[in-house]
């Protein structure tokens, strides 16, 4: 890669990892249209640290709050925090043992533009169809065991290319009746996880290969994708119970024509 290739792929990862509108759809693209190497694992790595960064770092107030009370939940005392920080833990289960199991066979199978083009229709229009149809409001403070489990195995389906890691689970979240707000809170928090797994097993995939790697670039794009990633975020939960879901419905849906456009004209 050059470093305008670098400059756009981090920005890429930093603007698509929270958004619900698959990353793995975008980052596809630039190879596809303009036949731009790929990025190689240093640099997966390192954009993976700067979007795990940023999270953290907005949610860090959260993070501290949901780390005492779990703390304190194991000495007998129990909060909606406490509660809250298992519920993440219960809801990351189900995409650790489909990535586990899983995550070769899919790697294998369907990371086609094809197969990334459908799952880019189907659940950016479900994710439309979840939010016109809400109708209870619960607040994040409602959420409960089975919520979490619900939630937890949409995120595993996320292992399929296309689908949207915070799409799918945003989407779940709204058909259990939750607003927007705490729909994307809970998504977003439960991506720390997800990302810090995530960035363990590539980054041992690294060491494993011995891969050189140009660490000047490594580090821009992990700065990018740190602040991209961030001002996201913030933008996002601002303007999402104003705007709704449906532009980025719309974006889905001619995103995945667009990716079709490119695997029946290629």
């Amino acid at each position: 890669m050059d470093v305008f290739q670098a400059i756009v792929l981090a920005v890429i990862q930093g603007l698509t990892e929270f958004l619900p509108i698959s990353s793995s759809a975008h980052l596809i693209l630039p190879s596809q249209l303009f036949g731009w190497p790929d990025q190689g694992l240093a640099f997966d790595v390192g954009v993976h640290v700067g979007t795990l960064v940023a999270v953290m770092f907005y949610f860090r107030h959260d993070l501290a709050r949901l780390l005492v009370a779990w703390c304190r939940s194991l000495a007998g005392t129990r909060s909606a925090d406490s509660a809250l920080s298992w519920y993440l833990l219960v809801a990351t289960v189900p995409a650790v043992l489909a990535g586990f199991f899983l995550s070769g066979m899919i790697e294998h199978l369907a990371r086609s533009i094809l197969v990334i083009a459908g799952t880019t229709l189907i659940f950016g229009a479900l994710l439309g169809w979840a939010d016109r149809r809400r109708s209870e409001m619960r607040e994040l403070v409602h959420l409960g065991p089975r919520d979490a489990l619900w939630i937890g195995l949409a995120q595993a389906m996320a292992l399929i290319p296309g689908t949207s890691r915070s799409g799918i689970t945003m989407t779940a979240g709204l058909m259990l009746g939750f607003n927007r707000d705490a729909a994307a809170r809970f998504s977003f928090l439960l991506s720390i996880p997800v990302i810090v797994g995530a960035g363990v097993f590539k980054g041992l995939d690294l060491l494993q290969s011995g891969t050189a790697a140009n660490w000047e670039l490594v580090g821009l794009g992990a700065v990018l994708a740190a602040l991209s990633a961030w001002a996201c975020i913030w933008l996002f939960l601002s303007w999402l119970n104003r705007i709704g879901m449906l532009p980025f419905v719309i974006y889905r849906l001619l995103l995945g024509v667009a990716l079709l456009g490119v695997y029946f004209a290629g």
